[in-house]
């Protein structure tokens, strides 16, 4: 085992056998800072898109549950598409690089083309223009998102490092979102003209976002180094379907995030109806993020003390217990509810965190167990089975509360959409994050595992044989 550890830190340097340095803590800042860029697009998406559906536009909250669920399902196909394209790319920037540059500004003036939907449209009208800008911002978040993600396991192979990138991703996502409450929901609270309001919100993302993006251009460089292979579809799809980790974690993946998105799509709503207070809303976010923060600071020491399936199972079920305080807080209570937010950002922050650490593992597994390294196929997967989840979240919730009898624009609601709404809110993300539990508990790739994986890879690299590409069977 001793020179397995060697092998795996060999190997760590790149596989071509240059040495390749440890990461620096621009390089850290650099990758969270893309995060950043992306979350102010996507998380200004999740958190408002519904509210702005149903109160600014007027669609009914089943309309847009609708609408979330069959953008969200062609969404999967564009990303199967995207992986292909990213594994097929070989620029002198890199391999996942310039899609950072040039995807990025399409991404981000499509959203502000999504909160800008003409106000002269009729109600067909304006559901076929939500349509068709939903389902290209999408495509256009996946072709940025996808090599964004890949690009860690061009930085580094140390599990350490990767550990730390995702944490800097996960902080970055939670800073956005503390960040949109607070600009966002006073804009909702105060405006006048909320559409307007909206529209020059995102215009100003535009400019902060395409600058962090230039920033990650320039500091998350891919270090190690590898020959692009043109991996054929079929290849793909074989070191895919043999990849029994990934598949276990894009199904957790896919119960985690519809829990996650049904609370993150509603609780503006929580704020505003069960508790009778819009401004709640920020608190109820801040705590949330508080929590998620602290998460994230924690877990590269608990991944080291216990590892990250044990760390995973352990978040999930914090989130919930969170989830069931959230459903049963009492309205005249608001610190009940303040307190179940907080328990679930703990959770979500760890689970957040540990996916992307995961599932940058499972690209040496994926190679060990095929011979075949397809790191964009890997990452649309579970881009694919997270945009699922996000969809059926999303539009459980919206159905949830529409069926619950919710009024848009309404001062007050109705018992029945108050109830829906703590369903939506807390009781969802409880119960389907409990299978999402159970699914990891057979998550087969441990840190031992890993480790002498990554070796096996360094091996076959430093002697090729006719036999490289066979593995041994776990």
């Amino acid at each position: 085992m001793a020179a397995a550890r060697t092998l795996a830190r060999a190997s760590m340097t790149g596989l071509r056998g240059e040495k390749t340095p440890r990461l620096r803590t621009i390089q850290y800042i650099g990758y969270g800072a893309g995060d950043f860029a992306n979350n102010l697009a996507f998380s200004m998406a999740s958190m408002f898109l519904l509210l702005y559906y149903t109160d600014v536009v007027g669609v009914s909250a089943t309309t847009a549950g609708t609408l979330f669920l069959v953008v969200r399902a062609w969404d999967g196909i564009g990303d199967v598409i995207a992986g292909r394209i990213v594994d097929r790319t070989s620029t002198r920037w890199g391999k996942y690089r310039p899609y950072l540059l040039f995807a990025s500004l399409p991404l981000m003036l499509l959203l502000v083309a999504l909160f800008s939907v003409p106000g002269g449209l009729s109600e067909g009208g304006a559901l076929v223009y939500a349509y068709v800008s939903y389902a290209l911002f999408s495509f256009a978040y996946g072709l940025v998102n996808i090599p964004y993600g890949s690009l860690s396991t061009a930085m580094t192979q140390d599990p350490d490092e990767r550990s730390k990138l995702s944490s800097a991703r996960v902080l970055a996502t939670n800073l956005v979102i503390l960040l949109l409450a607070v600009v966002v929901s006073r804009q909702i609270a105060n405006s006048d003209d909320l559409q307007q309001s909206l529209t020059i919100i995102t215009l100003g993302l535009v400019v902060i976002g395409m600058a962090l993006y230039v920033f990650t251009f320039s500091t998350a460089k891919e270090q190690v180094q590898r020959d692009v292979e043109k991996v054929s579809l079929r290849q793909a799809w074989d070191t895919v379907k043999q990849n029994k980790p990934l598949l276990r974690l894009g199904l957790s993946s896919v119960l985690f995030l519809c829990g996650m998105f049904a609370l993150e799509t509603t609780a503006i709503y929580y704020a505003r109806y069960v508790l009778d207070d819009a401004g709640l809303y920020v608190v109820l976010v801040a705590v949330q993020v508080v929590g998620m923060l602290l998460a994230t600071l924690v877990i590269p020491t608990t991944v080291t003390k216990i590892g990250k399936r044990t760390s995973y199972i352990a978040g999930g079920t914090i989130t919930v217990l969170g989830g069931i305080v959230t459903a049963v807080a009492p309205g005249s209570v608001p610190a009940i509810a303040i307190v179940g937010f907080g328990i679930m950002g703990i959770g979500i922050g760890a689970i957040n965190t540990l996916i992307w650490a995961l599932v940058a593992d499972t690209v040496e597994y994926g190679e060990w167990k095929t011979g075949v390294r397809a790191e964009g196929a890997t990452y649309s997967v579970l881009s694919l089975s997270r945009k699922f989840g996000q969809a059926v979240g999303a539009a459980a919730a919206a159905y949830i509360i529409g069926l619950g009898g919710y009024e848009s624009g309404a001062a007050t609601q109705s018992d029945g959409a108050l109830t829906a709404i703590r369903i939506a809110a807390g009781a969802v993300p409880a119960l389907v994050i409990l299978p999402a539990i159970a699914v990891m508990v057979t998550y087969p790739l441990t840190e031992k595992k890993f480790r002498q994986i990554v070796a096996d890879i360094a091996q076959r690299h430093a002697e090729p044989g006719p036999d490289e590409s066979r593995a041994p069977r776990v």
